[in-house]
Parts: C-alpha cells; structure tokens; sequence
C-alpha cells in the first residue's frame, strides 16, 4: 500500500499545479529556518563581490537548502542549471522564487545546449552561474567537468560553496541532503577564485578536477565536523544507493 502510494504520489508530484504550492510551502519554512537561526559566512565579501558578475558558483548536490537563502539575500544575479525532469522543474520553480532563473539540462543529457547556453549567460557579463558538478545522478561529491568547461571558455572563475549547521538532518537518499532546523547555527563558507587559462588543454582537466574536487570535499567535511560525527559519502549514485538499501 505504502508503494502504491509512493509512486502515485510521484506521478501526481509531476503535475506543475501540485509543484507550485508545495514549493512555495517549503520556501516559506526555509526563510523560517534562516531567520530563527545565527549565520556565520567566511568569504561572504567574495559572494557580494561575484554577485552580478560573470562566476561559476558550485555547490554539491545535497547542499542547495540554506545556499538559496544566503544567495538570495547577497542580491546574486543569475541562474541555475537544473535538470529537466520533474524534481528539477520543482527545484527551477524553487530557485526562481530565490530569484535565480534557469537553465534546463544535464551533463548527461542536453550537455551541448546546456554549455552553450551556460556560455551565453556569463558572457553577457551581468550574470553568474551556478550549478552542482555532482549531479542529478552523482556520483555523490564527484565534480565532473561542466565547470571546468565553462571557466575555460569565458575566463569566469569557478567559486566552490558550502554550509553545514548544528541541527542536521541527512536524508536517507544517494545524495545525503541536508536539512536544516529551525533556531540552527549555520556555517557557510564561499571559497577563493579558481580561475581556467583559455590556453589550457583538454588533457590537463583531470588535475584541474581533481583540485576542484578536493576543496569543495575538504569544505563539506571541515565544516561537518564542526557539528556532527556524520561523514557523507563519496561515489553514491540513486542507483547503488537503492541497492545498498535493499540488502
């Protein structure tokens, strides 16, 4: 009975009458949230300086919640790239509210339209970028290399963000994402720069990945730490994820 309910559900979730009023629920509870909790932002100035400028803003796919609040309060200007299925029409409508516009696709599919249009963006020179490099299918907190590109082709910098807080709630899901309560104490940082040379080749991605990769894991994990003994995994995807969950 619960399946059968589950997956209407999902099928109903689809219909953008039914998304509409569930976002706009959960976007007032995430200001309820911000607002009954304390906010400490290192490299806040680096946010507000990028804000209407062309950057690419990354974040791991778990940790989107308190980001939309922070960003939206720093006056960013841009979009976001989401995915086109019906949990990344609900996030569109969500980050809209925000302020954030979008742009539909994935690495794993529409990745042409989505690069080109993610070009046309940080060239016209107002807005910025942002978009989780692990997903929506993961692995979980593995960048790929959409970023990479992006930097490369315009010269925008890739600026990797994060946040943790006292009142964490993992979900039990491949990405692990992270909710917050009500009256938390949220940490946030917002890293330096990493600038692409246009010269680079195609070749040299993987170490350039691999740095990238490593401080947005080392920002995760620093900040967790602070909080909760909870370690999120690397390598998850919703298919091993269920998986695991079934044995």
């Amino acid at each position: 009975m619960r399946r059968r309910f589950k997956k209407l559900w999902r099928y109903i979730y689809g219909w953008a009458i039914i998304q509409w009023p569930v976002v706009v629920i959960f976007y007032i509870l995430i200001w309820f949230v911000y607002f009954t909790s304390k906010k400490e932002i290192i490299g806040y100035d680096i946010l507000k300086k990028y804000r209407r400028k062309p950057a690419i803003f990354v974040f791991w796919h778990g940790r989107t919640m308190m980001l939309s609040p922070i960003v939206a309060r720093a006056g960013v200007h841009g979009y976001a790239i989401a995915d086109s299925r019906r949990d990344g029409r609900a996030i569109a409508k969500m980050e809209k509210l925000f302020g954030l516009r979008t742009i539909y696709g994935s690495s794993s599919k529409d990745g042409v339209s989505v690069l080109k249009n993610g070009i046309r963006v940080l060239q016209h020179g107002g807005f910025c970028l942002a978009l989780s490099p692990d997903g929506p299918n993961g692995p979980s907190m593995r960048c790929h290399d959409g970023a990479l590109y992006f930097a490369r082709m315009t010269g925008a910098p890739i600026i990797p963000v994060c946040y943790s807080c006292s009142r964490p709630i993992f979900r039990d899901r491949w990405d692990r994402y992270l909710l917050t309560k009500p009256f938390s104490v949220i940490k946030g940082i917002v890293g330096q720069p990493i600038f692409i040379d246009k010269s680079t080749k195609i070749e040299g991605f993987e170490k350039l990945r691999k740095h990238l990769e490593d401080v947005m894991v080392a920002q995760a994990y620093n900040l967790d730490k602070k909080f909760t003994d909870f370690v999120v995994e690397q390598d998850l995807t919703p298919q091993n994820f269920k998986k695991q969950d079934k044995k």
